[in-house]
């Protein structure tokens, strides 16, 4: 009885340890998986329509959901590189002001050539050429090492499509072995889709959409890099309490420090009134798509501490990371309380 419990105590820890050390092995390569699940669990409507259509060609349904999906989010993931390139042209504008009054003066008046809509295609040639350097050098720096960046992309690839084909049949074998009750797997895999769900669709088209119409009001007043400016008003959505007025309030009192109180009033009027009441509108209709079921300042901590803890993928790893102790958490007590795992 005794070397039972031995043989199986010794099991246990050999076990433990052969999942840290495969945990180990694959952790500098989460960013990818886990995008690449994410990305299987949007697409998945996507196959199931493919397949009525191609009568049941599981693999080449999946080939096209994946391609569809990767081809609406192109634009978006080029938009996010450019804006990131501007960016840091802005940051470093700003550091360069002799005070925080030239700063604003220069956001809200700069003599930087404003954004303007391409009228023909080699003005289209023109502005890929201008920020698609950018985007490219962005997209450089975070890939690392081109091999490194090589091979990330592949084993995101190449995990979207087999978590597409073979995610059923690696879920059934995981129910089967995992020590976990099946129960509670589930809730805790559902609590991780929802994270992707909620920053991909909820979170993210709420910030998009803050972001287009911010860009809009920006062109329209004639503000300076509107293109870049825009879209950080999106980002600046997760901040709680202040929002997106993080970004327009200042270049609003920049209009006014630079003798322009007609763009001044107009931007905090349009600002309180459009950019930072959109939010409140189109969330619960971006919610049905994805709603991550966690409160806008734990968000904001898990956000902004991923990225302190981990780097720029922190920002997906500390609200996932956050989401799911939340649902552990919530399994805990309810197994200390009696409940019957189902």
């Amino acid at each position: 009885m005794a070397s039972g419990l031995s043989q199986q105590s010794a099991l246990r820890w050999v076990t433990l340890a052969a999942c840290a050390a495969a945990l180990y092995v694959c952790w500098p390569l989460w960013p990818a998986l886990v995008l690449a699940a994410w990305t299987a669990g949007l697409a998945r409507p996507l196959l199931a329509r493919f397949e009525k259509v191609l009568k049941g060609r599981h693999r080449a349904a999946a080939v096209l959901s994946l391609l569809l999906f990767l081809l609406l989010a192109t634009p978006l993931i080029l938009m996010t590189l450019g804006v990131v390139g501007g960016a840091q042209e802005l940051v470093t504008t700003i550091r360069a002001s002799a005070s925080t009054k030239t700063a604003l003066e220069t956001i809200a008046t700069s003599s930087a050539e404003p954004f303007t809509l391409p009228g023909s295609f080699d003005e289209v040639l023109e502005l890929v050429q201008r920020y698609g350097s950018q985007g490219f050098e962005v997209l450089t720096r975070l890939a690392g090492a081109a091999a490194s960046g090589v091979v990330a992309l592949f084993i995101y690839f190449a995990g979207a499509y087999t978590f597409l084909v073979e995610g059923a049949a690696a879920w059934a074998w995981l129910r089967r072995h995992s020590p976990l009750a099946p129960g509670h797997l589930d809730r805790l895999t559902a609590a991780f889709h929802e994270t992707g769900r909620g920053l991909l669709a909820g979170v993210g088209l709420t910030m998009l959409t803050q972001g287009l119409v911010a860009t809009v009001i920006y062109l329209a007043l004639g503000v300076p890099r509107a293109w870049v400016l825009g879209p950080i008003t999106g980002l600046a959505a997760i901040v709680p309490i202040v929002g997106s007025g993080l970004v327009w309030a200042p270049i609003a009192l920049g209009f006014l420090l630079t003798d322009h109180p007609v763009k001044a009033a107009l931007l905090a009027a349009l600002g309180l009134g459009v950019i930072s009441t959109v939010d409140n509108v189109l969330r619960p209709i971006y919610a049905r798509l994805g709603a991550l079921k966690m409160p806008t300042f734990l968000l904001f901590v898990a956000v902004f501490g991923g990225l302190a803890a981990f780097g720029p993928w922190g920002a997906l790893l500390g609200p996932l990371l956050v989401r799911v102790t939340m649902e552990a958490l919530v399994i805990y007590r309810e197994s200390v309380d009696g409940s019957p795992p189902a």
